[in-house]
């Protein structure tokens, strides 16, 4: 009976862990992207891409970080926000090389588009690959003057 029940605890914490997992392995990412850019469009707000991978623990370290606070209202009124697993740079690369491959210096990237689809801003030289060491202002800084990029090229 201890041995159930401690399976059935090791199972529930491995299920609470994958629950927690920020991307989508399975996901379409391009109908997400599809349907984020309509979406954008009646909201006229852009799309905010975030290309990462669930082993990455930088991934889940800015993850985290958008989603409480200053920064979670940031992504909320400024964005669309879609995350795209690129797995272990072998999953939905096409995607990331459309939007000049934002991946190549490291993950997280992230890219700000147009509701056409126009790269408004993207990370080129691995700018978030290091989340894990950014605080939440740093990151709160990173992607406000990110957004003010954006509505200069736009």
């Amino acid at each position: 009976m201890k041995r159930l029940t401690f399976l059935l605890a090791l199972l529930l914490g491995l299920a609470a862990v994958a629950a927690e997992l920020p991307y989508n392995e399975a996901a379409n990412a391009k109908a997400e992207i599809a349907q984020a850019l309509a979406d954008a469009a009646k909201a006229s707000k852009p799309v905010l891409v975030i290309f990462g991978a669930n082993w990455c623990e930088d991934c889940r370290a800015l993850d985290l970080a958008l989603k409480s606070g200053k920064n979670a209202a940031l992504m909320s009124e400024e964005f669309k926000v879609v995350k795209v697993d690129v797995g272990r740079f072998d999953r939905n690369l096409d995607i990331a090389n459309a939007y000049g491959n934002p991946i190549k210096k490291g993950i997280p990237a992230a890219v700000i588009v147009a509701s056409d689809n126009r790269v408004l801003y993207a990370t080129r030289a691995g700018e978030l690959a290091d989340a894990r060491s950014m605080n939440a202002d740093g990151i709160y800084g990173f992607f406000r003057d990110a957004m003010a990029k954006a509505k200069a090229s736009h």
